[in-house]
């Protein structure tokens, strides 16, 4: 997931710059956390036997995609990003890693997908609460053109993010998610949340699917688990790049943004700290 950023000379335009290379050690780094935390690459389905050709929308810096490939080499692997940065860095991947069955463009998702209809037995998208609510429709119009007749389409998303005992992460979340109600990038009427989790089924019909079903999952990364110092440094990025989206919205000021990060990083390492991450998997089939 590469996020905007409103300085951008794309028409898309991502509020955190998309050729950040911070944000693109981030998405490394989280990537690898929560597809451990999900139970694997595709954790709701073991057989992948009739896929020939997936498609990862968003792929960033082509974590899951490459990992995609490198898993199951039988299958080509295409990745999409709007990001040339992160493009850069998958497609060098796949040179090191001499992976023939991989490869990315760059492409902005919230325009037409250049890609002819049917092209795709798996399109799986992660993480794209980003997106603006009126650019979803479009979107998943899409994906159902060029997914194939039998094919899946697979969403994953979570709520911004963090589920936790920290007083002041609960704040940063609460600020952040009022700047993406304002920038119309919200399904919640009230703004305490993105609501993009119940649109999911919604989603899928509207792409064409049949056969939805969901798979929750649930990452602890509370203090002395695997995965908190991973998420602990992916919150301590996250909420460093965004301080500028938040401030120039007027939601909080550059002092008051400061002092909860700060008591954010102290609470964070404690060891009383609790904390979960709960994605959700969406899937459907193309009839």
């Amino acid at each position: 997931m590469t996020t905007r950023d409103e300085h951008s000379n794309s028409d898309s335009a991502y509020f955190n710059d998309p050729e950040n290379v911070a944000e693109m050690a981030r998405l490394l780094g989280q990537d690898r956390l929560i597809t451990k935390g999900m139970g694997g690459l595709i954790s709701e389905r073991s057989d992948l036997s009739g896929i020939q050709r997936i498609l990862d929308v968003a792929c960033g810096p082509g974590g899951w995609a490459l990992e995609i490939a490198a898993t199951y080499p039988e299958i080509e692997v295409v990745g999409i990003d709007v990001s040339q940065v992160m493009i850069n860095y998958a497609n060098t991947q796949v040179r090191v890693q001499n992976l023939h069955n991989a490869s990315f463009q760059v492409m902005d998702i919230q325009k037409a997908l250049n890609f002819p209809d049917r092209s795709f037995d798996l399109v799986n998208a992660r993480f794209l609460n980003f997106l603006p609510a009126a650019a979803w429709s479009p979107l998943m119009q899409e994906v159902g053109r060029i997914t194939r007749p039998g094919g899946t389409i697979r969403l994953t998303e979570s709520e911004w993010w963090y589920f936790t005992n920290s007083p002041a992460l609960e704040n940063l979340n609460a600020t952040f998610i009022r700047a993406l109600k304002l920038q119309g990038e919200s399904f919640s009427q009230s703004g305490r949340f993105t609501g993009v989790l119940p649109m999911l089924g919604r989603f899928l019909l509207n792409a064409g699917c049949v056969n939805v079903n969901y798979k929750a999952h649930a990452i602890d990364y509370s203090y002395g688990t695997e995965a908190h110092e991973g998420l602990r440094h992916d919150a301590g990025i996250v909420f460093k790049l965004f301080q500028p989206f938040i401030v120039r919205l007027g939601i909080a000021t550059q002092e008051d943004v400061n002092q909860l990060y700060e008591q954010m990083q102290t609470e964070m390492a404690q060891a009383d700290f609790r904390g979960l991450m709960l994605p959700l998997t969406a899937w459907g089939e193309k009839p």
